[in-house]
């Protein structure tokens, strides 16, 4: 970069972006779309949603997203990543609907008409019943289901869409599912099957990857990992778990990229795929929290670990039973410096906090673009920053509880309000700069949107 930092006629110092930055936002077809019909829809239906509360129409995308394609459009957006969901897409084994094909090509031109960059995800957590119900990413034939589906997309609407993210967070789907048991299907303490399912993953991956370079010319493809720091206390013992914790959770995916196989003793149980050695164009990152790590000889289920978030550090709300994690802008460098390792250009796909007063999320805005751009400064090839999320989405078992938009959300009369950090985001984004000290957390400022 050329000229980093500037100072304009009131002596504020900014820091500037390179010129081709991308500027953008995320979201996900089952939190945004509304009636979906996927294994998260059953679990729903078995009252499995902390929250109690039902995810109805969502944001009702699947009827009106261009209403917020328009918000995007205003405030400067130039990139909207969005999910297209399997489920919609083949509801039935080897049936293809062509309707929902078709409304997806209808978003994605609509993002075109505005200017905003679409970027597809393939798989963000949802798939279909028939997928579920017969062991979803267990199946030994999963990676070619699920390559099938991915060409089926590619023929449809490759044509309007330059980069392609084939997973989001196969750790958190795999760790949530089969460790936690907070995710489908539901089921704890199965470290084991939750490698595997990372591993079955890692070669529909590198099958997606394939299958979209052979049908879409100047694709760029990767998948959106996402990234916690993990924070010992001091002692051999929480050292040790942190540590344990982090190399599970933050690289397992990298690894099976990287050298195709899981470091020792997992990948001697779990195998190898050396095909998906270095099988990426770029990698995306997914960053939001730290938590704090102690040894804890109770906690058998978190591998004798104690997590937890200090009431003095920066949060924004707590989720049902739980804080949601520290708001820690630095833990973007560590995912970078993690994710560089691959030689392979770097996009931040998701990064917010739950905030419905929008009393955190402006000074995380800032002070996350500021270590993003000393990173850059440092020649890490970060190509752009999209923010969780554009409007309040469903969120996964937290339901309504958590609010991650810059727009506020009503589900009820789906009225929208804009927030302060929706402006301020704007302002960024449209300037290509962010300022170089901002000390306190930024009071709500509402507008309302008509």
């Amino acid at each position: 970069m050329n000229e980093v930092v500037f100072r304009t006629t009131s002596s504020e110092l900014y820091l500037r972006f390179p010129e081709d930055f991308l500027w953008g936002v995320s979201t996900a077809a089952h939190q945004v779309e509304g009636d979906n019909c996927n294994q998260w829809s059953d679990w729903e239906l078995a009252g499995r949603i902390k929250s109690g509360d039902r995810c109805g129409k969502a944001c009702d995308w699947w009827e009106n997203a261009e209403r917020d394609f328009d918000i995007a459009f205003e405030l400067g957006m130039k990139a909207l990543r969005l999910s297209l969901e399997w489920s919609r897409i083949e509801p039935e084994e080897g049936r293809f609907d062509p309707a929902a094909l078709q409304r997806y090509r209808q978003m994605l031109e609509g993002l075109q008409q505005r200017g905003i960059e679409p970027i597809v995800c393939l798989h963000h957590f949802t798939h279909p019943r028939w997928f579920e119900q017969r062991g979803a990413f267990l199946r030994a034939d999963a990676p070619q289901l699920f390559e099938r589906f991915t060409r089926e997309v590619a023929n449809a609407v490759g044509d309007l869409c330059r980069l392609w993210v084939t997973f989001n967070e196969p750790n958190v789907y795999a760790a949530c599912g089969y460790v936690l048991g907070e995710f489908p299907p539901g089921r704890k303490g199965q470290l084991l099957n939750a490698l595997r399912v990372n591993r079955i993953q890692a070669h529909a991956h590198v099958l997606a990857y394939r299958a979209i370079h052979e049908l879409v010319s100047q694709a760029k493809v990767g998948w959106a990992q996402h990234y916690v720091v993990f924070e010992p206390l001091p002692g051999m013992a929480s050292r040790w778990i942190a540590g344990l914790l982090d190399r599970l959770f933050n690289h397992t995916f990298f690894d099976l990229i990287e050298t195709g196989r899981l470091g020792f003793p997992f990948g001697i149980l779990t195998g190898r795929d050396d095909e998906a050695r270095g099988c990426c164009d770029f990698v995306g990152l997914n960053v939001y929290s730290r938590f704090h790590v102690a040894f804890d000889i109770r906690n058998a289920r978190t591998f004798f670990a104690n997590i937890f978030v200090p009431a003095h550090v920066p949060q924004g709300d707590h989720g049902v039973d739980r804080p949601y994690g520290e708001a820690y802008p630095q833990a973007i460098s560590d995912a970078v410096k993690r994710a560089a390792g691959l030689g392979k250009p770097i996009y931040i796909m998701e990064n917010g906090v739950p905030d419905a007063e929008d009393q955190i999320r402006p000074w995380l805005i800032v002070n996350v673009l500021r270590e993003l751009h000393g990173l850059i400064a440092q020649d890490y090839d970060i190509r752009g920053y999209l923010h969780w999320t554009l409007t309040d989405n469903f969120e996964w078992n937290e339901g309504w509880k958590l609010r991650f938009g810059l727009v506020a959300l009503d589900p009820e009369t789906q009225h929208r309000t804009m927030r302060s950090s929706a402006k301020l985001f704007s302002e960024i984004v449209r300037s290509n700069r962010v300022a170089v000290a901002r000390a306190d957390p930024c009071l709500p400022l509402s507008t309302t949107l008509p």
